[in-house]
């Protein structure tokens, strides 16, 4: 019996733990716009945006720049107010909570495919976008709509419909549009005059039917009415007809799916472009 309870002694004396717990209990040290950040995404929306570089978050295939702090804070109150709230103003802000990514991953740099084509976002399963080259934010660019149409704001829009569609399938008539017209890997070789012509938005459109969707969708509402419609023209006939035909089946998917009017979003989303030269980059609110 003595040998026993000694043994019982031993074991439990051997399995306290000496190591810290893998819970701390300390206080996160943040500064302003980590708290920032908590207060416009985290809290209202669940949604964890990551600006310090880690890792494993990123693409190891790829080789990178962590993102400029100050850049990133301008870049979030660019996006809340040109995504979370256009979208909040004109369905409701559940429907962003429920439907955004939970990780927005910021980048200082592009990232370079080895055909040389640069990649401006990606998704994730739904969960992440990533989105590159934060330290190419100007002064000029960040006062300017259609560059940040062209590097951010597109990817945002593109990134989200593809969210979107992963949750609730579009009209699969959709892919059949275009179907001998997509070229997979070789969308880079493509003009815009050739894409429009074919029935497409832009070239990265052909590369398949869920990037011709989510080019479509982006496009439409980030382009001024003006764009769209020389896009459109572009195109000349036949190729305009098939755009315009790809659009009203993602017009019908989005209100009969998500309940979501794509001319009213397109229509926040370009009044808020109007506006973008009056918002407040330098402060945190």
């Amino acid at each position: 019996m003595a040998l026993v309870w000694a043994l019982a002694f031993v074991a439990c004396s051997e399995n306290d733990p000496d190591d810290p717990t893998i819970f701390p209990t300390k206080e996160v040290q943040r500064d302003d716009f980590d708290k920032w950040l908590i207060k416009n995404f985290t809290i209202p929306y669940n949604v964890d945006v990551k600006y310090k570089m880690e890792d494993i978050e990123s693409d190891m295939k790829y080789t990178l720049v962590p993102a400029d702090s100050a850049k990133s804070a301008k870049l979030a109150i660019i996006m809340k107010y040109l995504w979370f709230d256009a979208y909040a103003e004109v369905i409701t802000p559940d429907f962003v909570k429920l439907n955004v990514p939970r990780v927005l991953h910021f980048i200082g740099s592009a990232a370079y495919n080895s055909n040389n084509t640069m990649v401006l976002g990606t998704a994730e399963g739904g969960l992440k976008v990533t989105l590159y080259m934060v330290n190419s934010l100007t002064d000029k660019m960040l006062r300017s709509y259609k560059a940040l149409n062209y590097y951010y704001l597109n990817t945002m829009h593109h990134e989200f419909s593809h969210i979107l569609h992963q949750k609730k399938p579009y009209d699969s008539t959709f892919r059949t549009l275009s179907q001998e017209n997509y070229v997979s890997g070789d969308w880079y070789r493509q003009s815009d005059k050739t894409a429009h012509t074919k029935g497409f938005v832009t070239p990265y459109a052909m590369l398949n039917d869920n990037e011709d969707f989510a080019e479509t969708l982006s496009r439409f509402v980030t382009d001024t009415p003006e764009e769209w419609e020389a896009r459109l023209e572009d195109a000349g006939e036949d190729g305009a007809d098939i755009i315009k035909q790809k659009f009203n089946i993602i017009k019908v998917y989005l209100q009969e799916s998500w309940g979501l009017d794509i001319i009213a979003l397109r229509d926040a989303v370009y009044h808020r472009g109007k506006e973008l030269k009056d918002l407040d980059l330098e402060h945190l609110r």
